[in-house]
């Protein structure tokens, strides 16, 4: 027979594998919106990892307190520098992704090999429209 003690400390164990459990999707769900983001604003997400950095109450956008989970991530667009960014989560809800300033990469074709001329972004899209798929 379990003691009152042994009953509660159970449960608590039980809770602590249920909260791991829960952060654990939590997690991966953050990953999975940090790549969504990095691919639309094509930058590459270093790692393939996101990083729990802490958790508090924060205020949502209706002004309600509610836990925050933030995780943080690094992105490159040349492939040689590291950029910050971190996503804020309130449950499985995004409330921000953000990243630092980044540059932002150049169309292939609008540096021309011979002289290095840099042409005119405007002139590069009148030279190349979007194709329709």
């Amino acid at each position: 027979m379990l003691t009152l003690g042994e009953l509660t400390a159970l449960l608590l164990a039980l809770g602590a594998c249920a909260w791991l459990w829960h952060a654990h999707g939590v997690h991966e769900h953050a990953l999975r919106l940090v790549r969504e983001a990095c691919q639309r604003e094509d930058v590459l997400l270093l790692d393939e990892n996101v990083a729990f950095r802490r958790l508090r109450l924060q205020r949502d956008r209706r002004g309600q307190l509610r836990l925050a989970r933030e995780y943080a991530f690094e992105f490159t667009v040349t492939g040689e520098q590291r950029h910050n960014g971190r996503i804020v989560l309130f449950g499985r809800q995004p409330a921000l992704i953000e990243l630092d300033p980044h540059p932002f990469r150049e169309p292939p074709e609008a540096v021309e090999a011979a002289g290095e001329r840099v042409i005119n972004l405007d002139e590069w899209r009148r030279r190349h429209p979007p194709q329709e798929r």
